[in-house]
């Protein structure tokens, strides 16, 4: 049984674009549907979609990971913030940029899975999921 399944799709990535992987598939639930968004959205990744298999019994997301013109990372780093020991929640004010604004934080609100720049913007506070650049 997994504890922390957004820790599992964290570390997916971060598996994946350390060997050069084109694409990381992982089960699918909400919340990792709109992480998945808010990397698309932000540029971190290429696409995501859904896709059921034959052999397995649920649906799987399949994300295409994104690499610069010669091959470097557009994802050097990617963190867990909030864990499942330990929460991590913070209202708008105290969302502040990560690395000076070149990277971003995911946060989890009442209206969604959204990047932190989103939710400086609509007023927002939340669960802080993760951090990259």
């Amino acid at each position: 049984m997994m504890t922390d399944p957004i820790a599992d799709m964290l570390t997916r990535i971060r598996n994946a674009v350390s060997v050069e992987r084109p694409s990381v598939t992982m089960p699918v639930s909400k919340v990792k549907r709109g992480v998945a968004e808010v990397l698309k959205r932000e540029g971190y990744i290429w696409d995501w979609r859904e896709e059921a298999d034959e052999e397995a019994p649920a649906p799987h997301l399949l994300i295409d990971l994104k690499y610069g013109p010669n091959g470097e990372r557009v994802i050097r780093h990617i963190k867990r913030v909030s864990k499942p020991g330990r929460r991590v929640y913070a209202p708008a004010k105290r969302l502040r940029p990560v690395l000076n604004g070149l990277g971003i934080s995911i946060i989890s609100t009442s209206r969604g899975v959204i990047s932190d720049r989103e939710a400086r913007t609509r007023n927002l506070g939340g669960e802080v999921l993760c951090e990259l650049w």
